[in-house]
């Protein structure tokens, strides 16, 4: 059976503060909906600064979800790990880990975006290395051992519930990633689809002695919504898909490589791409792909849209797939 996300950014462009108080208090609804039918991991992601309210803050989105649930995983892919402070960030994790019992999956990447790097003071040249510091600091705190940290002595507590500690992926699409995660010895989850990477991974494994293992995003991981009439579907909602796949196409460059890239301009290139898909339910059942990922409040979609495609993916196509 394929695996099974809903993914939340909470995009929502030009909406009111109780708009989007109302968007956020769904999305924990419909999370909760999600874990008492079947669907496997909700996903969420970090961004700062942008205009349409894409979501800056996934840790405390995090916490609230794997509050109001009790089975599935909450994946943050990705926190964007430099602009973070080490030590704060451990204990942060430590504790959703605990409250889970070890629910939370971090993918850690560098990001792409120079201005968000400029909006928190950090400096965009030294990412690399604020990134290895991240990392480092992360696994020594999570030991609750004492560890020298920037010329001093400290202890992080509480310790996760975790062992060894709380599931920790490195993200990202370059040579430079794949030798991070390999050196310390964590599992690599490249942005797109890329077997070279994923070989050169484990050549540099077999270089540092380590163990580890990837997470390859599938050849087409389009993200899905779900209705009985998907050319009416199109026609009423495609504009939040477009909105969406615009604001995300802007921030990138020709050097990242993403499993969720799209250079379409009309609703009707986007339909065309495949990025985005409206399938039926029994369309979504005969699928080939690995990774089912559902993205019911795409763009600023209405909430009730949002329900409707989550319903049916959870009454129609979920028991389809398990029968």
């Amino acid at each position: 059976m394929p695996v099974t996300v809903v993914r939340f950014n909470l995009v929502a462009p030009g909406a009111s503060p109780a708009e989007l108080g109302a968007r956020y208090r769904t999305a924990l609804e419909m999370a909760a909906y999600a874990d008492g039918h079947g669907i496997t991991t909700v996903q969420t992601e970090e961004h700062h600064g942008a205009e349409n309210n894409w979501l800056p803050s996934p840790f405390a989105f995090a916490g609230a979800v794997l509050g109001a649930t009790r089975r599935l995983a909450v994946t943050v892919s990705a926190v964007i790990g430099p602009l973070y402070d080490p030590l704060r960030l451990a204990e942060d994790i430590a504790v959703l880990d605990l409250l889970s019992g070890g629910r939370l999956v971090t993918v850690a990447g560098i990001g792409y975006r120079p201005e968000e790097y400029e909006r928190a003071g950090v400096d965009w040249k030294r990412r690399g290395r604020l990134q290895d510091e991240l990392l480092e600091t992360l696994l020594k705190a999570w030991t609750g051992e004492e560890f020298v940290y920037r010329g001093r002595t400290v202890r992080v507590t509480p310790r996760p519930f975790s062992d060894p500690h709380p599931l920790l992926l490195v993200g990202g699409s370059s040579k430079a990633a794949a030798r991070r995660a390999a050196r310390l010895g964590l599992p690599f989850f490249p942005s797109a689809h890329l077997p070279e990477l994923e070989g050169y991974y484990k050549e540099r494994l077999v270089e540092y002695g380590t163990e580890g293992w990837t997470m390859m995003p599938a050849p087409n991981t389009p993200l899905l919504h779900i209705a009985e009439d998907p050319d009416r579907a199109w026609a009423m909602y495609g504009h939040h898909f477009l909105h969406e796949a615009r604001t995300y196409a802007s921030w990138q460059s020709s050097e990242i490589r993403s499993a969720v890239r799209s250079t379409a301009t009309t609703v009707s290139e986007l339909r065309e791409e495949g990025v985005y898909r409206v399938l039926t339910p029994a369309a979504c059942t005969t699928t080939d792909l690995d990774n089912l990922v559902l993205h019911p409040l795409a763009g600023g979609m209405p909430l009730e849209e949002g329900w409707r495609s989550l319903r049916l993916f959870t009454e129609r196509v979920i028991p389809a797939l398990e029968g």
